[in-house]
């Protein structure tokens, strides 16, 4: 698929990274980002080649929310299909068998807040700022705030979506929205070494992790251990696991082949 609103490389064969690439509009959704951005994610999360994906944002902000020009000549149906498109990136990093990490500078507003915290890990630049703004222009950011509540609970969660106010990095790191804060001159070098650490893990244990702990997520606490206990006794099965158990007593660095 050839894309207009994002831009894809491939670092060191297994990084994928996506690039918002809207910044003349502060890499705000509309309908073709939206759906390019869930198209480049799964074609990340669907090549073998890739172990870990990266989003981040071109020119001075991260993402800047949805589109307002967007908004005029609709139904109420079609409104609902509308937002759902421009959700679905959001609602689908934690179906990603991958892990995703944001890397956030400037502004992640609204839309663009849920997109740092749907990640599965986020860097920040020691200069960014992130809030659910879109009350502040008579708007709300309820589909956002889902993944912020998920970070940082009801009561933290209910204060950004009713205030709109802006976050800066180390608050958000506090509230735990936010993994690491860098200053912005190591932005991306800190992040690439990041994604670097990551892609050396064995990438079914990474899979296996990912997957079963989004999965037990919403389950009652007996049912997450014995559904943890079920996909711990699958990952010790696979050869990677062998592996790794091997190269831990003959002292050398694992050569894992995703099986």
């Amino acid at each position: 698929m050839t894309y207009t609103t994002i831009k894809t490389e491939s670092i060191d064969e297994n990084i994928a990274v996506i690039i918002l690439n809207r910044p003349e509009a502060l890499n705000t959704f509309n309908t073709t980002l939206a759906e390019e951005l869930w198209d480049a994610l799964v074609s990340a999360n669907s090549d073998k080649a890739v172990r870990v994906i990266m989003i981040k944002g071109e020119g001075r902000a991260f993402c800047a929310g949805i589109d307002v020009k967007e908004l005029e000549g609709k139904s109420g149906l079609d409104y609902e299909r509308w937002i759902k498109r421009m959700e679905r990136p959001l609602h689908g990093i934690s179906s990603l068998s991958k892990p995703v990490i944001a890397m956030h500078h400037g502004v992640a507003a609204a839309n663009g807040m849920g997109l740092v915290a749907s990640s599965d890990l986020v860097i920040s630049a020691d200069t960014a700022r992130m809030g659910l703004t879109a009350i502040n222009v008579g708007l709300n950011c309820i589909g956002p705030v889902i993944p912020v509540s998920r970070c940082i609970g009801r009561k933290r969660a209910l204060e950004l979506l009713f205030t709109g106010r802006l976050l800066n990095a180390e608050e958000a790191m506090a509230m735990g929205l936010v993994n690491k804060v860098v200053p912005e001159a190591k932005l991306e070098t800190d992040a690439l070494n990041w994604a670097r650490e990551l892609a050396a893990k064995s990438p079914v244990a990474m899979r296996i992790a990912k997957t079963a702990f989004y999965t037990a997520e919403d389950m009652s606490y007996d049912k997450q251990f014995a559904y943890m206990n079920e996909a711990f006794a699958r990952l010790c099965s696979t050869e990677d696991a062998k592996e790794g158990v091997r190269a831990f007593f003959e002292k050398r660095d694992p050569d894992w082949n995703g099986r």
